[in-house]
């Protein structure tokens, strides 16, 4: 009798035993044959035991080497520790031996005498590179560090000649300090200060330049409020801003990507001093605030030497505040209660009035000889271009994880955002000279020039002068025709003929876009792990068997060049034994209370697999197009829809071209809105010949 067609016999090898012939029965659970082929998963429980058992003794090798008395034997010691750190079960194993305090020991007696030539060379560099290895895992907390060792790792970075290694890891070991405790950030402040940090932005090497910009970063992301203003006065300065400019951003070495991260995230920074004023109610009983207002209108109408201006009752300004466009014309400080933008709308404006005196009289006596209903109304203009500016810069938001947006033309001057402001109210104000715009039109006015302004920083001018000149070449007319172009590329016939040939068309070209989709999953991506704000990252890569039945993953020391190899990836995921795909805060890792885990683009690039038994497989996509890759590749692999904004463009973009294609000789010929009608059967088919 033969065996039941479910029961198959297959061949198992074990590593370093014979192959067993056994059978397996296919109606069953995969965990429950995983289970038995492994015999009660007693060898797999061997397997990590040895391994735990090998790296224990491992560990206490090198602890005993590290504490010999040799310096040979020490230094071999700590560059194998440096290697074998980055290891989870070894570094588990070695600090609860207490080995960070040994080498925390080791950097304390960096001062004497005795061990100075030797071991600010390689030896103290390899301890560096070993606790900052062993502290990223996050087994320990990094409030049992001692003041006694922060002291030693700031005294290498305020030395003016120390090794560029030592330099690197001890700038390195400092942030991590500062982003990791409260209380260590307040022990660091005392030893570091940004002016001691300006001397490093002055090298030729990026990469200390990059983490001596981290380490500002950090001191300023952690600063409480006392002190936040007082470190936004040293970055305020020219001195920093024109080292940055120069030696950084203009210097002879193209930016990489992590320094290009570093300047975007001290832009946000800086942009969000901002927060205070833009979120800061206009209080119009204050005196001090409503002479703001008095003084734009002396400025606009009375002239710089007019005494008469603070005779007048301010009953008689009602003409002139309409005229300065505020809504409120009796009251103009109620314009300004709303946030955002609030007071900042108001700084804004007296910044323009101010400073560029000509150019605000021109735009303000300009509007007001003209008719009333083209007039453009410049404070309400103001205040909502104001607001516009803080929702395209994101002020008052934390920066985004693995973002490299960052705009060299905000390091170019002191006053950035203020002239930022000044050069898009002319812009706006020419705009709606172009639109010949009525009140009625305020909103469409608006929205051109956020095209307008979102396009040119698009371009990344380098200076204001940079960004007036691409400004001048989006005018209203080439937004019109960049819109007319970008509309005709996407152009969608709505004649029930045309939807029915689309309808028709989509399932094929949704097939096509699934398999792209799995074969970049075939292919794999490499992702970085989360939370590690380290130069030095730390990266994994996960891609999907050729036969689309098995997820393969492992760590990598180094971002790859291109596809990993599956031998190389030490673990696997069974694709049939995935529950479900989850995103955004229902993933796992996202529900962790973390302020980088709660970052707005590390939350929109998340996703996990939750497979059998409730396990799961965790991902932040370094950008949003391979997320959208990776969820649609998983859905299509569960058979499931694929939703994300990519396929829409993609089904669009393909659909179209589809289109354009199968209906390429019917151009200029108008398509009825309805099928032409069938004509009668003839009376006879003479006509017809019969070839049989």
């Amino acid at each position: 009798m033969p065996p039941p067609s479910d029961i198959v016999k297959v061949a198992i090898e074990w590593p370093g035993a014979n192959a067993q012939l056994m059978e397996i029965d296919q109606k069953k659970p995969l965990s429950s044959i995983i289970r038995e082929v492994s015999n009660g998963v007693t060898m797999f429980t061997t397997c990590v035991c040895v391994c735990v058992c090998v790296c224990a003794r491992a560990a206490r090798q090198l602890l005993d080497r590290i504490q010999s008395h040799g310096i040979d034997a020490r230094l071999e010691a700590l560059k194998e520790l440096a290697k074998l750190s980055a290891d989870p079960t070894f570094a588990t194993e070695f600090i609860s031996m207490e080995g960070i305090g040994t080498l925390a020991r080791l950097v304390e007696s960096g001062t004497q005498k005795s061990c100075h030539r030797t071991f600010f060379g390689e030896m103290l560099a390899f301890t560096l590179t070993a606790f900052l290895e062993l502290m990223d895992h996050g087994i320990v907390s990094w409030d049992l560090i001692s003041l006694s060792f922060i002291k030693q790792i700031a005294s290498y970075v305020n030395q003016p000649m120390v090794d560029v290694s030592i330099l690197q890891r001890s700038l390195a070991i400092l942030e991590s300090m500062v982003l990791n405790s409260h209380s260590l950030y307040h022990r660091v402040a005392q030893e570091i200060t940004v002016g001691q940090l300006i001397g490093h932005l002055q090298v030729s090497n990026q990469e200390i330049q990059t983490y001596a910009i981290a380490l500002i970063n950090a001191l300023f992301l952690k600063a409480p409020e006392d002190r936040r203003q007082e470190m936004a006065s040293t970055l305020a300065q020219k001195h920093l801003r024109s080292i940055i400019l120069n030696h950084v951003i203009r210097g002879n070495r193209p930016i990489k990507a992590e320094m290009a991260h570093q300047l975007y995230v001290l832009q946000v920074l800086t942009f969000n001093l901002l927060e205070e004023r833009m979120m800061t109610k206009m209080d119009p009983s204050d005196q001090a605030q409503r002479d703001i207002i008095f003084e734009l209108r002396r400025i606009a109408f009375d002239g710089e030497n007019d005494p008469s201006g603070t005779e007048k009752r301010k009953a008689m300004y009602t003409k002139d505040y309409k005229m300065l466009g505020f809504t409120n014309h009796v009251n103009p400080a109620m314009d300004f209660t709303q946030t955002p933008p609030g007071m900042l709308a108001l700084d804004n404006m007296l910044y323009l009035a101010k400073l560029h005196q000509d150019t605000y009289i021109r735009i303000v006596l300009e509007n007001s000889s003209r008719e009333d209903k083209h007039e453009c109304p410049f404070g309400r203009c103001a205040i909502e271009l104001t607001r516009m500016l803080c929702e395209i810069l994101q002020v008052g938001e934390l920066p985004n994880e693995g973002c490299n947006d960052y705009h060299p033309m905000f390091f170019t001057h002191d006053r950035a955002w203020e002239e930022f402001f000044c050069v898009c109210i002319q812009l706006l104000n020419k705009t709606w000279k172009e639109m010949r715009a009525t009140a009625e039109d305020f909103n469409k006015v608006m929205q051109v020039v956020r095209e307008q302004i979102t396009r040119t920083l698009a371009m990344k001018p380098s200076s204001l002068d940079q960004l007036k000149g691409k400004l001048r070449g989006l005018s209203y007319s080439e937004i019109l025709r960049l819109r007319q172009s970008e509309r005709m590329s996407q152009d969608d016939f709505q004649s029930p003929p045309i939807i029915e040939l689309r309808e028709r068309i989509q399932p094929e070209i949704l097939e096509l876009i699934k398999q792209q989709r799995l074969n970049r999953l075939c292919e794999g991506s490499c992702f970085r792990k989360l939370g590690n704000r380290r130069r030095q990252e730390k990266f994994w890569f996960c891609r999907l068997s050729l036969n689309h039945k098995v997820l393969h993953y492992g760590d990598l020391d180094e971002s790859p060049q291109g596809e990993v190899p599956f031998e190389l990836l030490t673990d696997k995921i069974p694709v049939s034994d995935i529950k479900s795909v989850v995103t955004g805060k229902d993933c796992p890792h996202m529900k962790e209370k973390s302020a980088l885990k709660q970052n707005k683009e590390v939350l929109e690039q998340a996703f996990s697999i939750l497979y059998d038994p409730d396990e799961n497989l965790n991902f932040v996509a370094p950008n949003k197009y391979e997320y959208c890759i990776w969820t649609d590749g998983l859905c299509a692999l569960l058979g499931r829809e694929m939703g994300s904004d990519l396929t829409r463009s993609d089904l669009d973009t393909l659909i179209s071209m589809e289109m354009k294609l199968r209906l390429l000789d019917l151009e200029n010929i108008t398509i009825p809105e309805a099928p032409p009608p069938v004509p009668k059967e003839p009376s006879t088919y003479n006509f017809t010949y019969n070839y049989g």
